[in-house]
């Protein structure tokens, strides 16, 4: 099917051939039709692929926001805030786009987030926080305002009998000793509960968690031009021995004010491309 705009900037079908259609859908997902000049072309190469994902075929998203050096906070937590203020509004988009977004405990300890779509249109996602040792309170945001619906994760053998809640969120157990610490009862979880569109905003240790259990889809790596020196770090996984066995994933990069978006596709095709890729500018649009 085609699709244009009409005046209230709403997608409505057009015919395949007609001038004024901007995207397509197919079984394989959402196409753009616009030209390469056009100013919303980039906006929609960005998050089409995010667009894309349904139930049979769901996807998970990691980002994190680093600096030059490859550090998230510095030690005392301070992240606020890495990432220049286009970034923000992409994280709220994002967060726009999915049905759940995934943080963990410290990400939870240190910003006390609220996981909104404060900065864009739509609606609040699923708030998942992930615990396993459940060392949290419960008086965070997260669990104590009603802007949505909250999922608390931790291991199942924490979870007391009979217990559901845990202030305004639901408590759910996982198995927490399985090779991927957790996560992967999470995400399955998460699918059962209908939510194909999953964001694991942060932190670093959350974020690596799921790349390490092979569960992203996509992985998002905003680089702003700061220099922390030492701090916390952002990716951290099993290491190799030999630089050809690691991985190098096709990806794409978008500039983002100051910041510069990698946007990583971690189960296409392996071999990179060759050339370096233009750096697309969302600016205008973001």
């Amino acid at each position: 099917m085609t699709f244009g705009l009409d005046e209230r900037g709403d997608l409505q079908p057009v015919k395949p051939a007609d001038p004024d259609g901007v995207l397509s859908w197919s079984p394989a997902g959402w196409q753009s039709l616009l030209p390469p000049g056009d100013v919303r072309s980039e906006i929609l190469n960005l998050y089409l692929p995010i667009c894309s994902a349904t139930s049979a075929r769901p996807m998970t998203i990691g980002h994190l926001g680093q600096s030059l050096d490859g550090f998230i906070a510095t030690h005392s937590g301070d992240s606020q805030f890495v990432t220049g203020d286009d970034n923000i509004v992409h994280l709220h988009r994002m967060r726009a786009l999915s049905n759940a977004v995934v943080v963990g405990a410290g990400t939870v300890a240190t910003d006390d987030p609220q996981l909104t779509v404060r900065h864009v249109p739509g609606s609040n996602p699923l708030r998942v926080v992930f615990d396993p040792g459940r060392r949290l309170a419960s008086t965070y945001r997260v669990f104590t305002d009603e802007a949505g619906p909250t999922l608390y994760i931790c291991a199942r053998t924490l979870v007391e009998s009979g217990e559901t809640q845990m202030g305004n969120a639901t408590v759910v157990g996982v198995d927490c000793d399985d090779a991927s610490g957790g996560v992967s009862e999470a995400l399955q979880l998460l699918h059962a509960r209908g939510c194909s569109r999953v964001f694991v905003e942060g932190g670093g240790v959350t974020v690596s968690a799921f790349l390490q259990a092979d569960l992203l889809d996509r992985l998002q790596i905003a680089i702003a031009p700061v220099i922390i020196g030492d701090g916390r770090p952002a990716i951290r996984l099993a290491p190799h021995t030999r630089l050809s066995d690691c991985r190098r994933p096709r990806y794409r990069v978008f500039r983002m004010g100051g910041d510069v978006l990698f946007d990583c596709d971690l189960h296409g095709d392996a071999e990179p491309p060759h050339d370096q890729p233009e750096i697309a500018s969302v600016n205008q649009v973001i």
